[in-house]
C-alpha cells in the first residue's frame, strides 16, 4: 500500500515538474521579448515603428508595416490553398476512402510533415518560383510563391487535426441522417462535417500558426523586399524573414527593433488565436 502511495506521489511530482517547466519556457521567452523588444519601441516610438513603411537601419529607420501586411498577406494565402485542400482531404479519408487506402494517404501526408523547411523551401524555388515566372508573371520569387508553399506546408497539420475530429463525431449522427432519407455525401456535409467543426477550427488556428512562424523555405522563395505588395506576383518580405535575415549582424537600437517584431509576431498569433478561440466558443454556445 505504502509502495503505491510512494509511486503515485512520485509520478505527480514528475508530471507536476514537466508542466512547471513547460510553463517557465514560455515565461521566460515572454519575458525576454518583451525586455528587450518594448524599450527598443519607446525608443523608436509606436506609431514610427508599427506604421512606418521604410525599414532602413543605416538611418535608423524602423518601420515594420510593410513586413506586417507581408505576414497577413502571405497567411492568409497559405489559409486560401492549405484550408480547403485539407479539410477535404481530411472529409475523404474519414468518409469515403477504404481503410486500406485511408491508411496509405495518411502515411504519406504524415511524411509530409517531416519533410524539412529548407526542402520546401529548395522545390519552392527550384518548381515554383521558374513556374510563375514563366507561365504567369513577375520575377517568380513573390507572394504568390510563399503562398502556395506554405499553404502545402500547413495540409499535414489541418488534414491530421480535421480527420481526427470528423472521426470523433458519433455514428448515430451519420446513421440518423441516413435513416431519414440522406444520401452518404449529404449525411457526410450536412451532418458529419458540421458536428466536427471546433475541430476544424483548430487545424486552421494551427495551420495560421505554422505558417506564421514559418521562415526558412518562405526566405526563398518570396523575394523579401521590405515592401507592401501591390500584386501577388510582386515580392514579400514577412516578420519572421526579416528577423532572421538581419539578426546575424544587427546591434544596438537595430537589434532591440528585431526582438520587437518578435514582440509583434507574437501579439499577432495571441490575437489571431483568440479570435479563433471566441469563434469557438460563440459556435458552441449556439
Amino acid at each position: 500500500m505504502k509502495t503505491n502511495i510512494l509511486k503515485e506521489r512520485a509520478a505527480r511530482a514528475v508530471f507536476g515538474t514537466a508542466a512547471l517547466v513547460s510553463v517557465a519556457a514560455v515565461a521566460l521567452i515572454c519575458i525576454f521579448l518583451f525586455a528587450n523588444g518594448i524599450p527598443a519601441m519607446a525608443r523608436i516610438g509606436l506609431p514610427d515603428f508599427l506604421l512606418g513603411s521604410t525599414w532602413k537601419p543605416t538611418s535608423d529607420l524602423y518601420g515594420i508595416f510593410p513586413m506586417l501586411v507581408g505576414s497577413v498577406y502571405v497567411t492568409a494565402g497559405a489559409l486560401v490553398v492549405g484550408v480547403p485542400a485539407g479539410v477535404l482531404t481530411a472529409v475523404y479519408l474519414s468518409q469515403f476512402a477504404s481503410g486500406r487506402l485511408s491508411t496509405l494517404l495518411k502515411g504519406g501526408i504524415d511524411l509530409l510533415a517531416g519533410i524539412p523547411s529548407v526542402v520546401y523551401g529548395f522545390f519552392g524555388l527550384m518548381v515554383l518560383v521558374p513556374f510563375i515566372r514563366t507561365e504567369m508573371a513577375g520575377r517568380g520569387l513573390s507572394l504568390l510563391a510563399a503562398s502556395v508553399l506554405l499553404g502545402i506546408m500547413i495540409l499535414p497539420t489541418v488534414v491530421t487535426v480535421s480527420k481526427n475530429a470528423l472521426d470523433a463525431v458519433p455514428e448515430s449522427y451519420y446513421q440518423g441522417a441516413v435513416a431519414v432519407g440522406a444520401s452518404h455525401e449529404r449525411a457526410v456535409f450536412t451532418v458529419v462535417v458540421p458536428a466536427a467543426a471546433s475541430g476544424i477550427l483548430a487545424s486552421v488556428v494551427l495551420g495560421v500558426g505554422r505558417a506564421m512562424g514559418e521562415t526558412m523555405a518562405v526566405v526563398m522563395v518570396a523575394g523579401n523586399q521590405p515592401q507592401v505588395p501591390g500584386s501577388v506576383f510582386d515580392g514579400v518580405r514577412t516578420l519572421t524573414a526579416n528577423i532572421v535575415l538581419e539578426m546575424g549582424y544587427a546591434a544596438d537600437l537595430h537589434r532591440g527593433a528585431l526582438i520587437a517584431t518578435g514582440v509583434v509576431l507574437f501579439v499577432l498569433v495571441m490575437l489571431v488565436c483568440a479570435l479563433f478561440h471566441t469563434l469557438k466558443t460563440e459556435r458552441s454556445a449556439q
